[in-house]
């Protein structure tokens, strides 16, 4: 029997990069996975097809489209929230537009996401928010915003963990470092600033993340809860 055989997961961002991984593996381990996309339609589809799992167009900017999907989503085992955006450049002149978007997406919408998940999941269900070792370690300049971001998902894994602890259900945040995904290549222009921070100098690869997703949704993970799990090659060592 697989590990998830029965399980209904609900999987926000999903269409490409690590959400993909985690869609496959999750899948792969006989889940019923939703997976949400906003700009990535023919990846989503493929990658349904694929898998066997539904994609489902949701904007993760939008705070009340979230909450709606979450909830017609029915009682779900394990929430995984992977949409996220990145804003990086000089405070001083970045568009506050485009930064109060990623507070949006990245801190706003995993909040109320777990909090609409949580109304309906069973006792014991898990919820997963990928975050970013830069909730830890912001090593050079212009990372302020999207940090704040990372780090805002700390506080609310340790809050939400205590809230929904009573019922078993456990709330993570995964922490990768540089992961090889279209977004941020292991050949890009980044490579060698990175590696130059790594104790294992290479890119991650998305199913390393998705591997860490699953055995944190999967059984011998009960009592891990309130915890931020980095997996960034010694990024932040």
């Amino acid at each position: 029997m697989a590990a998830f055989d029965g399980k209904s997961i609900l999987v926000l961002g999903g269409s490409r990069g690590i959400g993909a991984a985690i869609v496959r593996r999750l899948a792969g381990d006989g889940a019923a996975v939703t997976f949400t996309y906003a700009g990535s339609r023919e990846a989503a589809e493929q990658l349904a097809a694929e898998t066997g799992s539904v994609a489902v167009v949701t904007d993760s900017a939008d705070r009340d489209a979230v909450i709606a999907r979450v909830r017609e989503s029915g009682p779900l085992d394990v929430l995984v929230v992977n949409a996220g955006v990145a804003v990086l450049g000089d405070p001083l002149t970045l568009d506050p537009d485009a930064v109060d978007r990623l507070i949006q997406v990245n801190v706003v919408a995993p909040y109320h996401a777990a909090v609409e998940a949580a109304r309906q999941m069973p006792e014991g269900g898990r919820i997963i928010v990928i975050g970013s070792v830069n909730g830890d370690r912001m090593p050079f300049a212009g990372g302020a915003a999207y940090a704040l971001s990372k780090s805002a998902l700390q506080g609310m894994a340790r809050g939400l963990a205590r809230d929904f602890g009573a019922r078993g259900i456990t709330v993570n945040i995964v922490q990768p470092g540089p992961i090889d995904t279209d977004l941020n290549p292991a050949d890009g222009p980044m490579r060698e600033l990175m590696h130059g921070f790594m104790a294992i100098k290479r890119h991650g690869r998305p199913e390393e993340v998705a591997g860490m997703v699953a055995w944190l949704a999967g059984p011998e993970a009960t009592f891990v809860t309130g915890a931020m799990h980095t997996i960034d090659g010694g990024f932040g060592a």
